[in-house]
């Protein structure tokens, strides 16, 4: 019987996955999509959208579609989809790697503040200035709603999710981007603080590097911790060669 190999995604990686697998003769793949970005770009192999109702329902998708290995290839910060991945691999036994890119680290010039939160974030806000580009997408902006002194330019692929910071400017964009533009947009806003995520990509690295380079803070949410146990692989290659190992035992 041909191998069913489900890969949670919406990253690139878990599209550069879908793509080798379905390569493969005789393999079958599907790649299960949040559904909250309403243009996620061309997927090969089978693709459904939408939740599983818990891990509970995962589980029973599982044993259904008689799934033979589960890559969870979500974004870092999709913390409750890996915990449910991590807990229907557990009760059905089906076999779990999380693909996870690495994060970034800071280097000698940069001026990094790590924080747990998006809620810790915007407690330091108010010590480094008034001017704000906010680069943790369009969900959870309720975090900073209370800071009614400071002005937010919010980046998103799409539009932000409400309660919004009252004072705030919107630019809908999708990387990759440049440090020549990341450069002119904290200029052009005359940013004193940049806030992003630790998604780790480097397709959207280039803020990091102009902020460098103009001397600006960055505060950076730390990632969530995975799972206990879970198996995690750095990239696609290396998610290929778990699911070749799962073949030869």
């Amino acid at each position: 019987m041909s191998p069913h190999i489900l890969v949670l995604g919406g990253t690139t990686e878990a599209r550069e996955l879908a793509t080798e697998l379905t390569a493969r003769p005789g393999t079958r793949v599907t790649t299960s999509l949040a559904g909250r970005v309403a243009r996620p770009g061309a997927v090969a192999g089978e693709v459904r959208v939408g939740g599983f109702g818990g891990a509970e329902g995962l589980a029973r998708w599982l044993r259904e579609q008689r799934v033979d290995a589960v890559v969870d290839a979500t974004h870092p910060f999709a913390r409750t989809m890996t915990a449910h991945a991590a807990r229907a691999a557990a009760t059905t036994g089906v076999p779990l790697v999380v693909l996870r890119r690495p994060g970034w680290h800071p280097g000698p010039r940069d001026d990094w503040h790590p924080v747990p939160s998006l809620h810790a974030a915007a407690d330091l806000l108010p010590r480094f200035g008034h001017r704000v580009l906010l680069t943790t997408g369009r969900l959870g902006l309720a975090a900073f709603a209370h800071l009614t002194k400071t002005r937010f330019v919010v980046r998103s692929v799409e539009p932000p999710e409400p309660p919004l910071p009252p004072h705030t400017h919107v630019l809908l964009d999708r990387g990759p981007y440049t440090v020549a533009g990341e450069t002119a947009i904290l200029r052009e806003h005359r940013i004193d603080v940049l806030v992003t995520k630790d998604s780790g990509a480097a397709a959207t690295s280039a803020k990091l590097t102009a902020a460098r380079d103009l001397g600006l803070p960055v505060v950076v949410v730390r990632r969530p911790p995975l799972p206990d146990g879970v198996a995690t692989v750095p990239d696609a290659a290396a998610a290929l060669h778990w699911l070749n190992a799962l073949d030869r035992t």
